[in-house]
């Protein structure tokens, strides 16, 4: 067997692997190539919120879609009363701009967790995934299972999984030492 410089064991092949199972006991050392998903000085920071800032455009834009399928194709309204039209008013931009800022302080948050909690990317997914599950369940319980309570509770729903899903990967490519995907070559 064959060490390198941390100690690790290295260049066992299979059928030493299995005569050594055979032994009361086996120690195997096997060096971890992915790094802590925390700590200071790991995060890059331009990188994160570079990542935010286009996390916070995309959900203004989600939110401005599902405005336009419920109200525009669906019929329902959502925001607005009925005669306003499929882009209803200012409420549809305060909305957005809602999204935005929701896609911005998911960033925030992102940036604390990374620097000081270990296992930083699960304890964020799990607290958007919670944040979406009220965000979600808040309009059903105010404007009742009807039309605009569905809509938004459906709108909220997209908006939140695909703020976590994008800054999930955003958070991971920020971490410095994190393995990134090999470029593919096609052809």
């Amino acid at each position: 067997m064959v060490s390198d410089e941390r100690g690790a064991v290295v260049g066992a092949t299979l059928s030493a692997v299995g005569r050594a199972c055979t032994r009361k006991a086996v120690a195997v050392t096997v060096p971890m190539d992915v790094p802590e998903e925390s700590g200071a000085g790991k995060v890059d920071a331009g990188r994160l919120w570079a990542g935010g800032v286009a996390t916070a455009v995309v959900a203004a834009l989600i939110a401005v879609v599902g405005i336009l399928i419920a109200r525009g194709l669906l019929g329902v309204a959502v925001l607005a009363p009925h005669g306003e039209g499929a882009w209803g008013n200012a409420n549809t931009v305060t909305y957005a701009l809602g999204a935005a800022l929701a896609g911005l302080l998911a960033t925030g948050l992102l940036n604390v967790l990374l620097v000081g909690t270990p296992r930083s990317v699960q304890f964020f997914t799990w607290i958007m995934l919670l944040l979406t599950a009220i965000a979600v369940l808040l309009p059903l319980t105010i404007g009742g299972l009807e039309g605009p309570g569905i809509a938004t509770a459906v709108i909220n729903l997209v908006l939140g999984v695909s703020i976590t899903v994008i800054l999930n990967g955003v958070g991971r490519s920020a971490i410095r030492g994190y393995p990134q995907p090999s470029p593919r070559s096609y052809g």
